[in-house]
């Protein structure tokens, strides 16, 4: 096998090894910073519904205080506005999705589907969690949530929750006796949660990598040329030209031309000392005739 072969074969394989850890690292953390983009914008979301709640909680309660005594307002309850408030995002980024989900809600739409559910007992099971942050698949692709317990840490929200004799009436003819009632204090009874699509931030980050590997195997291809052409020039050429003259002595042509040296790298050196070689062969091949 020729030397130039043996070289790039070398190469080839100290690259292949180098793009694959690179190649590997790079998508990492590429994945890694698409999640975090994701889970700020989930964070963002999750803050804005719990601002919408504080502010329902804190100004519009009062001000319809006195009107729940006869009609009750969904509005004035804080997990309807921050729902309410999302829906309309809703419709502009239907892949966004926001809910406060209830293993026993007062309203229907708020009750947990499957998934949910398993959130939910996750943060039962473990009261100090303060949030929780997964993935899961859906028919638009892989989506990540972010989910903080709804705890009943207010003990005046069970004079809606408790039973529904202590239920306001005008709240009890809206959703009727049977459901949101039983809640203790302190007690973890759903999630908030919000459903970020991944598939943009992915598809960019994988586009990113795609772009990295491709400009490292264009450069490597740019650098693998170089160096055929360095060593072509600087070690192959001149070393031929030694084996040819060298060739040509062995068959006995005395007068082949001497190689021609220069510089002082090892090729000169090496070329001189061929030289010097001749010379000695010529000689002694003069002083036996």
């Amino acid at each position: 096998m020729k030397l130039l072969i043996k070289v790039n074969l070398a190469l080839l394989a100290v690259f292949g090894a180098g793009l694959t850890v690179t190649g590997y690292l790079t998508d990492h953390v590429l994945q890694e910073n698409a999640r975090r983009e994701v889970l700020s914008h989930a964070s963002l979301m999750m803050e804005a519904a719990s601002a919408a709640r504080s502010y329902t909680s804190r100004e519009i309660q009062p001000l319809l205080k006195t009107m729940q005594e006869t009609q009750f307002l969904p509005q004035s309850v804080p997990s309807y506005a921050a729902t309410q408030s999302f829906s309309k995002l809703h419709e502009i980024y239907q892949n966004y999705s926001y809910k406060e989900a209830t293993l026993n809600p007062t309203n229907p739409r708020d009750r947990v589907v499957e998934w949910e559910a398993d959130v939910v007992r996750n943060l039962r099971d473990h009261p100090g969690m303060a949030e929780m942050v997964g993935e899961r698949a859906t028919p638009a692709g892989q989506s990540l949530f972010l989910a903080r317990p709804i705890q009943i840490k207010d003990a005046a929200c069970l004079s809606c929750h408790s039973t529904p004799s202590a239920a306001p009436a005008s709240m009890r003819a809206l959703y009727g006796d049977a459901n949101g009632f039983g809640w203790k204090h302190q007690e973890i009874v759903g999630s908030q949660i919000v459903s970020v699509p991944l598939e943009v931030p992915v598809a960019q980050a994988n586009r990113t990598w795609k772009l990295i590997m491709t400009g490292m195997a264009l450069t490597f291809a740019c650098i693998l040329a170089l160096v055929n052409l360095a060593l072509w020039s600087m070690l192959l050429r001149p070393m031929r030209k030694i084996v040819r003259i060298a060739d040509a002595v062995s068959a006995g042509q005395l007068d082949a031309e001497p190689f021609a040296v220069r510089g002082s790298d090892e090729i000169a050196m090496l070329g001189g000392a061929f030289n010097r070689m001749r010379r000695s062969l010529e000689k002694a091949m003069a002083m036996l005739g």
